[in-house]
């Protein structure tokens, strides 16, 4: 590989991924010519910044500065370029001399621009993940050098089939939803009606909001889809697929990606994900109950497994011409792990390191660390098991307190608005979670299995140049009770608790 670009338009939303993977071509390959990021940012000044406090001011880059010492500065200049621009503009809002520049470098993009809020904008998802999809797919045409475009997706585009996920791509129109057609140019046309109607009846920016929120959900339930994020990533899928002409396409769908395995910084992690607010709720003892069923399998894969199979295919589809392939990153299948041994881990450790009463690295009065009594977390195994509870146990006391509050003429008025959109909130996170806690559907990874045997392949054949130890991503190493309680649970304790 000579010349990568790494397209983060988001990297508030993908960093976590990103950060990795820029931190692994740097540090395992240093003779990469140049890496170009594309930031959004409003001038080149803007990007850099955002690249040293964003990118590499990580602590994830403590081992690359350590082997450069006082040369590091220097060679994240040499070999990063940071790229002011959007996968929402075309041409990525490139100035031209710049896209003249980079038509001419490029030989591998990596497309990881997306918006991954469930609950989004219509027009801010399909903006970014849908038509994001198709220019880049327009930019990619345009290298010269180009071998290939690496995009990656969710495992979770497949919606909430149940039994065995197969690794194919999506066809242009294709729903999940038996009877029903897609077409993303009606979609978009509605979006831009939508905006329209908005305009002239001269919406609140909040009523404009919710709007173009309830509108994404809707047409994702319309064809299939549990909300607006999975939705579009499929859409984007569909372009890519439709539009890429005999260009070499590789699409990646991680599952749901967790802290780092083994190297750089073993439980690193930027972001909440799933997983990651049920330990969060346990460590501060502010959550009591979650919806999950225990005995299904939570499909979960480290980060840095995922930016290892990205650059595995990146190596074996460089030189491909017209094909396009799709890899499940993924762990049920071969390393399968109940939610049970998630919450039985979790619980251990905080047996062993108990929370701190406020909140974890709280202190009492006295200067002490001030640790609370830990209580089993309860579960509920349907969303209308835990809908009646929170019914009994938290509606109807706001119902009394809405009687309350009309007999003492609006006196816990303040009180009654705040714990009744606390509890709309909580019901609401907990339908667009559902999906994924409740999901019962295994993802095939025949693709991925053939290309780790390839790999093995290849470093047996290389003998001693074994130029692929560095780059394992086979889950059945993993061993999930040690996974979460040494390494992802005190990086989660570290990284989002303070």
């Amino acid at each position: 590989m000579s010349d990568i670009l790494s397209v983060g338009a988001c990297f508030l939303r993908f960093r976590r991924l990103f950060v990795v993977l820029a931190e692994k071509i740097l540090r395992v390959q240093p003779d990469v010519k140049k890496l170009f990021l594309l930031i959004r940012a409003a001038d080149v000044e803007s990007a850099k910044q955002r690249v040293e406090t964003e990118v590499t001011g990580r602590e994830i880059f403590q081992i690359l500065k350590q082997k450069h010492g006082n040369g590091f500065e220097g060679f994240i200049q040499e070999k990063v370029c940071p790229l002011p621009g959007d996968v929402m503009y075309e041409n990525l809002g490139l100035a031209p001399a710049k896209l003249r520049e980079v038509w001419k470098e490029i030989d591998i993009i990596v497309n990881g621009a997306a918006t991954t809020n469930f609950y989004e904008r219509y027009d801010v998802a399909f903006d970014t993940n849908v038509m994001g999809a198709k220019r880049i797919c327009e930019f990619a045409k345009r290298c010269s050098k180009l071998k290939m475009l690496l995009h990656v997706s969710t495992a979770y585009v497949a919606g909430e089939q149940e039994g065995i996920v197969l690794e194919k791509p999506f066809h242009l129109g294709e729903t999940l939803r038996e009877g029903t057609h897609l077409d993303i140019e009606s979609e978009l046309n509605l979006i831009k009606e939508t905006r329209r109607e908005l305009k002239a009846n001269r919406s609140s920016e909040k009523a404009e909001r919710r709007t173009m929120k309830e509108l994404g959900l809707k047409r994702a339930r319309e064809f299939g889809w549990p909300n607006t994020y999975v939705f579009t990533k499929a859409m984007g899928e569909m372009l890519l697929g439709h539009f890429r002409g005999d260009l070499a396409v590789v699409i990646v769908r991680p599952s749901i990606i967790t802290s780092i395995l083994n190297e750089p910084l073993p439980g690193w992690m930027e972001g909440i994900r799933t997983i990651d607010s049920f330990i969060v709720g346990y460590a501060k003892q502010a959550l009591s109950i979650f919806l999950v069923d225990l005995d299904l399998i939570m499909d979960v894969i480290p980060g840095d497994m995922v930016v290892n199979g990205m650059m595995v295919a990146m190596a074996a589809h460089s030189e491909d011409q017209t094909t396009l392939s799709i890899y499940h990153l993924t762990s049920s299948l071969r390393q399968p792990a109940p939610y049970a041994v998630l919450a039985e881990s979790a619980h251990r450790y905080f047996l062993h390191n108990p929370p701190r009463s406020g909140g974890v690295g709280k202190k009492n009065n006295s200067g002490e660390p001030a640790v609370q009594q830990l209580s089993r977390m309860r579960f509920f195994r349907t969303l209308p098991r835990f809908q009646a509870y929170m019914a009994v146990k938290f509606r109807l006391p706001l119902e009394a307190l809405r009687l309350l509050n009309i007999a003492l003429c609006g006196a816990f008025s303040r009180r009654y608005d705040e714990l009744s959109r606390k509890f709309r909130y909580v019901m609401h996170i907990a339908e667009l979670y559902a999906p994924y806690a409740l999901f019962k559907g295994c993802f095939d990874d025949s693709n991925t299995e053939r290309l780790r045997a390839a790999t093995a392949n290849n470093n047996n054949n290389n003998g001693q140049d074994r130029k692929y130890d560095d780059f394992g991503f086979d889950p059945k190493c993993i061993d999930w009770d040690d996974y979460f309680y040494r390494v992802h649970i005190p990086g989660v304790v570290k990284y989002l608790c303070d």
